[in-house]
């Protein structure tokens, strides 16, 4: 049987702990921030009261899944999560935030169930995973050699060209290359890059360097932005 104190505490507790997930993701200017996780983890975790309540004061009158309402929460946390995912040129933003939200729910409803120790536990990894793995990641070889940049280029012939000699007199293989323009009469052309630099550099940064040094050298190249 629920107790009002239950309700309180449960509640409480979703609000604390989907609010520290959320101050992470608002520290970092992401569009899904403090309230937002608050809203999601409070929200999912009444989700769940409800399911006991209904499953303890109906079950005599109807055959009811305490599970069911928590089922659809999962599935209907995937269209706010989508919100925050957005395609900037070749590069996807916003899979961590979508990711979080996800996690804040299923925290909510561990919590709804009265599942303290699991809504805990899982939050601090979260928490970890947003705070000190996302400072790892830059030591992933493949992440730290791999690098999207935008660029924005005279629209003339070989402009292409010179921008691929350059880069491979650096032993910087272009992995993949867009060119958009808003007409054939533009004079600039927005150059969507992924490239993968040599071995040899310890960071990301140091990549990021080589390539705005590299291309700023390029005639005809106006704008260098790393995406």
């Amino acid at each position: 049987m629920l107790y009002y104190s239950d309700i309180i505490i449960r509640l409480l507790v979703a609000t604390l702990l989907g609010g520290v997930i959320g101050i992470e993701r608002e520290s970092v200017k992401r569009a899904a921030g403090f309230r937002t996780h608050i809203l999601v983890c409070t929200g999912a975790a009444l989700v769940m009261l409800l399911s006991i309540f209904i499953f303890e004061n109906y079950k005599s009158f109807t055959s009811t899944d305490p599970a069911r309402l928590g089922a659809q929460v999962i599935s209907g946390i995937g269209f706010l999560g989508a919100g925050t995912i957005i395609k900037d040129g070749n590069t996807i933003k916003g899979l961590t935030t979508a990711a979080s939200l996800w996690s804040v729910a299923s925290i909510g409803l561990a919590l709804g169930a009265g599942f303290y120790s699991g809504a805990v536990i899982t939050a601090i990894i979260v928490l970890i995973a947003l705070k000190i793995f996302s400072k790892l990641e830059i030591y992933i070889p493949d992440r730290r050699s791999i690098i999207a940049i935008k660029l924005n280029i005279d629209n003339v012939p070989g402009q292409l060209g010179r921008v691929a000699e350059a880069l491979g007199n650096e032993n910087i293989s272009i992995i993949h290359v867009s060119l958009e323009m808003n007409s054939e009469e533009s004079k600039i052309a927005q150059l969507y890059l992924r490239v993968k630099t040599s071995a040899g550099h310890k960071n990301q940064q140091q990549n990021k360097d080589l390539l705005m040094r590299v291309l700023s050298n390029v005639e005809g190249v106006r704008r260098i932005s790393v995406i």
